[in-house]
């Protein structure tokens, strides 16, 4: 069967009232099938056979179907399991909203494949230094075990956002977002 048959199939075994919203693919247990020629890219960008997937409807639906079990992403339907690579993180979070102000801030980023979520406890916000740069990598979680880097653009706008806060005696720069603080980097003098 040729990759682009599979493909093809993988989208026909996807239960046709559920493409709106986000199908429990946590409660289905295919067999694995093997891995597919299929590639997100850090930039969010998904790639077949090498090719860009340039439909945003295609995307979306992918996106719907995409879990990670372990360290391994894989796209799932009732009858299938196949694994895909990916580069950084599945989603980008493009869009940043933000209403009031304080510790009453409320942060609702949207990202690439239009899920939506309110930073807080249930989506946490996160950033990872590069050990050889220092560069920042921040993250927003989005659902299961499935992550969002979030875009420099949005980053540079918390940055505008971020206040300072001492955690455990140290100064920090951070976010306040659904009654939470996170923190996006040590205050420099």
């Amino acid at each position: 069967m040729s990759e682009s048959t599979k493909a093809t199939e993988l989208l026909g075994q996807i239960p046709k009232g559920e493409v709106r919203g986000l199908p429990p693919v946590h409660l289905w247990n295919p067999p694995f099938c093997g891995d597919i020629d299929m590639r997100i890219a850090r930039d969010g960008s998904w790639y077949y056979l090498g090719t860009p997937i340039t439909r945003p409807a295609m995307v979306r639906l992918f996106s719907t179907v995409l879990r990670r079990d372990g360290e391994g992403y894989f796209l799932v339907t009732p009858v299938e399991k196949v694994g895909i690579r990916v580069d950084d993180a599945p989603f980008v979070a493009v869009r940043l909203e933000v209403t009031g102000q304080g510790e009453a801030q409320q942060l609702r980023m949207i990202t690439n494949v239009e899920d939506e979520v309110l930073v807080g406890g249930e989506h946490p916000l996160r950033v990872e230094l590069d050990p050889q740069t220092g560069q920042p990598s921040p993250y927003v979680h989005v659902r299961a075990n499935l992550e969002a880097l979030v875009h420099r653009n949005v980053f540079y706008e918390l940055v505008e956002l971020a206040v300072p806060r001492l955690l455990d005696g140290e100064s920090w720069l951070g976010v306040w977002s659904g009654g939470e603080f996170f923190p996006l980097g040590r205050a420099t003098e």
